[in-house]
Order: C-alpha cells, then sequence, then structure tokens
C-alpha cells in the first residue's frame, strides 16, 4: 500500500486542500456554520498558489503500477507515493476515468510486494471487509467492519456508481485504498 501526496498549483479561492473533506458542501453551507471567508459584500479574489491533497493507493503489479482514485490524483500537477519501507518515489499517472473515479499511477521499482485482486461480486451483505489506508496523513491503518449494502447508486458522487457499503471507519486520506475481505483480496478502492 502506499501513501500518496498530490501538489497542484493554480488560482484558488480558499487555503483548503483540493482533496478536501468539505469539497462536496458548497460556501453557502460552510458560510452558515463558520461565517463569511471575506469581509461583508466583497467576493473572495482567486490568487495563484499551491494547494495539497493526500490519499491511498495499493500495488497491482511488481513493476510498480498502483490503482488509487481519480479524485485523489486527477488534477494534481506532482504525484509522490511513500512505500510502508519508507521508500518515496515520484509517480507518474498512467490514466485516470473520471465517470467511475478509478487512477492508475506509476513508480519506477521493481519486484515490489502486489496486492491481489478478488471478486467483489462474491462479497455478501454481513461479511467482514477490512478498509486500509491513511486517514488524516496517519499512514499504514485499517479499521474493520462488515459490508452493509452492495449496489448503492444515485449517491452523486461519480458517473457510474455501483457502490459496496461499508460500517468500517473511512475518512478522508482513505480515499484510494483498499477495502479486503478476510483473505486479504482487494473488493473496491475506497471513496471517502
Amino acid at each position: 500500500m502506499g501513501f500518496i501526496t498530490v501538489d497542484k498549483t493554480g488560482a484558488t479561492r480558499s487555503p483548503l486542500p483540493f482533496n478536501n473533506p468539505f469539497g462536496g458542501f458548497g460556501d453557502d453551507l460552510l458560510q452558515r456554520f463558520f461565517g463569511r471567508r471575506s469581509p461583508e459584500g466583497q467576493e473572495q479574489q482567486p490568487r495563484e498558489g499551491r494547494q495539497q491533497g493526500a490519499g491511498s493507493g495499493f500495488i497491482i503489479s511488481q513493476d510498480g503500477l498502483i490503482l488509487t482514485n481519480h479524485h485523489v490524483v486527477g488534477d494534481a500537477d506532482r504525484v509522490t507515493v511513500k512505500l510502508s519501507d519508507g521508500r518515496e518515489f515520484t509517480a507518474k499517472t498512467i490514466g485516470t476515468d473520471p465517470p467511475s473515479d478509478v487512477a492508475v499511477i506509476k513508480i519506477e521499482a521493481k519486484g515490489l510486494p502486489v496486492l491481489a485482486l478478488g471478486d467483489s461480486d462474491a462479497m455478501e451483505v454481513g461479511d467482514w471487509a477490512i478498509a486500509a489506508g491513511n486517514p488524516f496523513g496517519l499512514t499504514q491503518t485499517i479499521t474493520v467492519g462488515v459490508i452493509s449494502a452492495k449496489g448503492r447508486s444515485r449517491l452523486g458522487l461519480a458517473d457510474f456508481e455501483d457502490f459496496m457499503q461499508t460500517d468500517a471507519a473511512i475518512n478522508p486520506g482513505n480515499s484510494g485504498g483498499p477495502l479486503l475481505n478476510l483473505e486479504g483480496e482487494a473488493k473496491v478502492s475506497q471513496r471517502c
């Protein structure tokens, strides 16, 4: 598994990172709870700046292919992967699919341990599930729960939705990490 950090340079209106836990909420909701972020009656002007984000991914080939989420790496100018043994690599984005929120990145390494992919259709409601990732920048974290439901859709998170729901804790930074069965096989990439 890898801890992914991303950088993007560009116009921003907010100091929050572009992969932030409030990304799905509009300004009106934030203002309701936290007040205005700019002086009364003034529109906040975009400014040039560097945004940072973080997520997770898992190795699917010994030569460095890593599966993650599009929303983790899709708009990044620079992607860095830190492995559990402490090695750090600059990753190249091989491809992303925004409608399904899937991305593949690659690091230049050989002989890496690979996480076996399982059959998510074989999972049943009530099966144990293990969520692995790097929530809040804390590396090598797992949480345990059960599969609560399958086939969740119409949530507005992606164009193609067929989500597996779990009660295992998944927090910002877990995105792109695997949801595992008890045999240690990856079933899906997590989305938070």
